[in-house]
């Protein structure tokens, strides 16, 4: 699995706290508001919530990229009775060139009094997106693969160890007659993790599980 396939960045601000840049264009007051959504609901319910939270603004052109930036098809945008194909597309284009994913950009326009032409609707439209992006935090995420370990309580300290090697997220234990320990393995430290642990599955102490489409 390519490095670009396994890993993209993300936008930081969940959507109780989305990051907000605003612009005034000849009168009219565009706000453009930027948030993780790692849904299409998600998505949808930030679109909704700000509809319903700002119901005297002229527009709420929006856009977003659900998943890998790159490889994704869960995308979508809207003009808002803006002409179409001024609004919607463009602030599309503008998160599509940014190879950032799991993200909603939402530009809320409040109007003047003084018309842009469909030109100016469409620099309006993707210049607060790109201001946005240009000042946004972002983390990376990684795909990772669910996997379960079962072993003797001799061998805990050297699976912890070997899952901390190869990056493990989300380690947690249970304890019984055996230890079954639960964590989340980067897809592209997957294999070597197997295969640091394939001598003690041969020898039959340890046994391990692995969701593969957890991916």
């Amino acid at each position: 699995m390519s490095k670009s396939t396994t890993a993209y960045r993300v936008p930081n601000h969940e959507v109780s706290e989305p990051f907000t840049v605003e612009d005034i264009i000849k009168g009219s007051r565009f706000i453009t508001r930027m948030v993780f959504t790692p849904s299409v609901d998600k998505a949808k319910a930030f679109i909704k919530q700000l509809n319903n939270d700002e119901p005297d603004a002229t527009h709420h052109c929006w856009a977003y990229i659900v998943g890998n930036p790159e490889s994704t098809t869960l995308i979508a945008c809207s003009d808002d009775g803006e002409p179409s194909g001024t609004a919607g597309m463009p602030m599309l284009n503008v998160l599509q060139h940014s190879k950032v994913g799991d993200i909603t950009a939402v530009v809320t326009r409040y109007y003047g009094g003084t018309k842009l032409g469909t030109g100016g609707l469409a620099r309006a439209y993707s210049g607060g997106v790109k201001s946005a992006l240009e000042a946004v935090s972002t983390h990376t995420k990684i795909y990772t693969v669910s996997a379960e370990v079962s072993c003797s309580y001799e061998l805990q300290n050297q699976v912890r160890y070997l899952l901390d090697e190869h990056q493990a997220q989300n380690i947690a234990e249970h304890f019984t007659d055996k230890v079954v320990i639960m964590a989340d393995i980067p897809t592209d430290q997957l294999s070597a993790f197997l295969s640091s642990v394939e001598a003690y599955e041969n020898k039959q102490q340890l046994s391990i599980k692995v969701d593969h489409d957890s991916a």
